[in-house]
Formats: C-alpha cells, structure tokens, sequence
C-alpha cells in the first residue's frame, strides 16, 4: 500500500470511530489532490464533507473568509493564510477537522519564490469554541510543478492521519 493510500485509509478508520470526526478540504496548490486521496476510498462520505479548491485570492475570500489585504500582501501564500483557509473549511462544511494547502508549485522569480514551496494547515474545532492548529511548510526542490502537488497532498493527507491517530490516543477516543 502507497503512503497516500495508507494515510487515506487510515483517516477514513479514524474518522468513522466514535465519536465521529468530520472532515473538509480547502485547496489551492494541490487543486483537489487531497480530496482526491481522501475521497478514493469507499465509505469516504463517512467522514469527508466536502472541499473547496480556492485558486484566486477573490474565492479565498468570499469561500474561505480569508483576510483580503493580509493575504494580498503575501500572494495568498503564507501559514497565516492556510490557516485560514483551514479554519475557513470547516466553517463552510460545518466539519470538525480541515486541512488546507497553498503555495507555489513551481519557482516564481517575479514573486522570489526559487523554488516550489507550500504551506499546510490543519484546523481542529473543539467543544467550547476551542481549536486546535497545526501547520508545515514543504520546500520541493527539484520537483516539477505536478510532481510538487502530489507530494503536498500526500503529505497533508498523511499529517491529518498521524493528527487523528494522536488525539485518539491523547483523549482516550479510539
């Protein structure tokens, strides 16, 4: 079983136990690769509600509730903004965990991006208006642009596994 594959299967077990987890995704980079992943696997309308690939700052904004001018300044790629666009998801899809990616899949030398480059995020809603946060960035060096989206994805995917694994077992929730 590929990592991808295996972090896939993995969440879909997680989120289906009790008490059920909900999951969204809010894309940019990876233009729906991490649905894809998450998605491939039957019974995935268990746990993922849906997600949204948000290319352009207007649909980071009006989806997502990203803050237009901060996100402006950075070209809608900064961990500021992927957690946004986490926390935007599970807003949207009324989920109780998202993840979110962003970046450049290739160098852009008119913004000084060298070399590809992506933020992640993830949002956990809590009871009580808690959350719980967690980012990354991934530096492709080398990669081409396709290769670099699927190396984001499988990686999100593979995060948001390790994440739900975790707060299982932290929470006694397995």
């Amino acid at each position: 079983m590929s990592r991808p594959d295996h972090a896939a299967q993995v969440v879909k077990e997680l989120a289906a136990a009790a008490p059920r987890v909900t999951v969204a995704v809010a894309e940019s980079l990876t233009c729906g690769r991490v649905q894809a992943l998450l998605g491939g696997i039957s019974g995935a309308s268990n746990y993922l509600l849906g997600g949204v690939t948000a290319y352009t700052l207007a649909s980071k904004v009006a989806l997502l509730g990203v803050d237009r001018v901060a996100a402006k300044r950075v070209n809608c790629v900064s961990e500021a903004v992927a957690r946004e666009m986490a926390r935007g998801a599970i807003t949207l899809f009324g989920a109780k965990v998202a993840v979110a990616t962003t970046g450049y899949a290739q160098p852009d030398l008119a913004h000084d991006v060298p070399e590809p480059m992506a933020w992640w995020a993830l949002a956990h809603r809590l009871p009580r208006g808690r959350w719980v946060e967690r980012s990354g960035r991934i530096v492709g060096a080398g990669l081409s642009r396709v290769q670099m989206q699927d190396v984001v994805a499988e990686a999100v995917v593979a995060e948001l596994a390790d994440y739900l694994q975790a707060w299982r077992e932290r929470t006694g929730q397995a």
